[in-house]
């Protein structure tokens, strides 16, 4: 997608990058384990999938009770989201595309309710190239530089909403960026393809499963508030014993593994009035104490998700490795920690636009 070129790395960047990959460096050194990367990758995938799997079966058996399956699966697909992630950037098994690619199929499958990600994939380089500008749709996607309000917080917990409560949006950005000569028609081809495919057909269908097993308890629930029933065609009370199972054992986990990593990745990035190319302004580390809850089911994201824009190649688990002296280095050389105010800024790193 074309945009304006981002500018070169600063020398901030640079001397962050430096400091991080060497506090990396000692500590694979030290682990001589973490040369395994393609079979610890896999061990977790597995490990991971083994655990929704058992959660399953358990429930189905009558062994576990819903909630438990809810909040445990949703700590596993929070792994998986993560090695999706580490798949983007050919992390695990590059010179074995068939691994390769059918672990991006296991982590689609197992998180259903997501961007298909080998489209993914795209948007994420540009988020890399691009991070807090207007043509950045994955963090736009998820509702990075809205104004906070009731709005926003439903389309941050459900994909398919944001997509359509900016139903609108979807039409008319692409021309506006087009006009202002930010996109070529190419870009709004390669967009308009980006919307047909992303969650087409597994995630619209979920969705969809989703969408009509919230409405059907919610119009019982109402009904009870007036002291009546509805009377459901037995056509409609039939697929929930299909249905409640599917939601309880797949859906649900994802939606709240969703709203969780959503809340605190697009409430980190900046947006909108961060220097292009910067990395220093690009994100924050979002660590404070009463975000814990969420950080449980996206693997603290939001304290480590800056040090991946610094240094790609680490997966997940060395950055948590890194963590604690990497913070250090960020935090001496100017990268925002916990700037709640973002919340009122709608994501932008100052309360007013900075003059040219």
């Amino acid at each position: 997608m074309a945009t304006t070129p981002a500018r070169g790395k600063s020398a901030t960047d640079k001397k962050i990058q430096r400091e991080i990959i060497a506090i990396s460096d000692d500590i694979r050194q030290r682990h001589g384990w973490l040369k395994h990367q393609n079979a610890i990758g896999f061990g977790i995938f597995a490990i991971a999938i083994a655990g929704c799997t058992l959660n399953a079966v358990l429930y189905l058996q009558g062994l576990m009770p819903a909630w438990a399956v809810i909040v445990l699966t949703a700590f596993w697909t929070s792994l998986l989201h993560e090695l999706e992630h580490d798949l983007i950037h050919w992390m695990y098994f590059k010179n074995n595309k068939v691994i390769h690619h059918l672990m991006m199929l296991g982590v689609y499958l197992w998180r259903p309710t997501t961007i298909n990600p080998w489209v993914r994939r795209h948007l994420h380089f540009h988020h890399h190239k691009h991070s807090g500008g207007e043509t950045d749709l994955e963090e736009r996607g998820i509702t990075n530089g809205e104004k906070w309000g009731l709005k926003r917080l439903i389309m941050v917990g459900d994909n398919m909403l944001a997509v359509y409560l900016r139903a609108a949006k979807y039409l008319t950005e692409p021309l506006r960026l087009y006009r202002r000569g930010v996109i070529t028609r190419k870009d709004i081809r390669n967009f308009r393809l980006i919307g047909l495919v992303s969650y087409n057909p597994l995630g619209v269908i979920v969705h969809a499963i989703w969408h009509l097993f919230v409405l059907y308890y919610l119009a019982n629930g109402i009904a009870w508030l007036f002291g009546t029933s509805i009377a459901w065609p037995p056509i409609v009370t039939a697929q929930l014993t299909w249905v409640t199972p599917l939601v309880v054992v797949l859906i649900a986990p994802n939606m709240l593994r969703t709203f969780c990593l959503h809340f605190i990745s697009s409430n980190m990035h900046y947006y909108g009035d961060n220097e292009p190319g910067k990395i220093t302004e690009q994100c924050q580390v979002l660590n404070v104490w009463w975000l814990w809850p969420l950080q449980a089911f996206c693997f603290n994201f939001g304290s480590t998700h800056a040090i991946h824009h610094f240094v790609v190649r680490d997966p997940f688990y060395v950055r948590q490795m890194t963590a604690k002296r990497a913070h250090q280095v960020l935090k001496d050389n100017g990268v925002r920690f916990n700037d709640l105010g973002t919340f009122r800024r709608a994501n932008r790193m100052h309360e007013k636009p900075q003059a040219a």
